[in-house]
């Protein structure tokens, strides 16, 4: 594994697999990342549907409004869902919050353990949260927020510089 700076630095958005596979054990890494994640007071209200089913992948591709063509070649796709039964009841929007750090994660496991993964968007986007949960069959009470499209990379991309010091700002604006 590469370490943290590294895997944070160099990671990068990958839209193109080879054919190999990912292993279950790789994807457990991927979830134990996933999944050690903060969240509010310690509520783990996220979820996950793995898929490798190239039906279903292609079928949740098809309910992204054409942002998921990856998926439709990558051999896995994890599927981030809030569960809205676990919620804090106080703040329940904190759920937004907590499974996006779960797909940080996994994105940076991802990079780190060799392969490549995407970040695909789908809530707030009420059309693809209701295509995307239609397709998995989800209980009303789970919500997807995001899909994780990953593979082994077809290509290595190189690294980004996104710092951007007129973005600073010390003390007040």
């Amino acid at each position: 594994f590469m370490d943290a700076m590294e895997a944070i630095l160099t990671r990068r958005s990958i839209r193109r697999y080879t054919d190999e596979d990912v292993s279950a054990e790789q994807v457990e890494t991927l979830l134990r990342a996933a999944m050690a994640a903060p969240s509010a007071i310690d509520n783990r209200d996220w979820a996950f549907v793995v898929v490798r089913d190239r039906k279903i992948l292609a079928d949740i591709a098809s309910k992204e409004d054409g942002n998921a063509e990856m998926l439709k070649t990558a051999p896995v796709g994890i599927v981030v869902c809030g569960d809205m039964n676990l919620t804090i009841k106080s703040d329940p929007d904190y759920w937004i919050q907590d499974c996006s750090a779960c797909v940080q994660n996994i994105l940076l496991a991802a990079h780190a353990t060799g392969l490549g993964a995407v970040w695909l968007g789908t809530y707030p986007v009420m059309n693809r949260v209701k295509g995307v949960a239609e397709v998995l069959g989800l209980p009303a009470h789970i919500v997807p927020l995001a899909v994780v499209s990953i593979g082994h990379p077809a290509r290595i991309l190189p690294p980004e510089d996104r710092f951007e010091p007129e973005k600073i700002h010390f003390e007040k604006w």
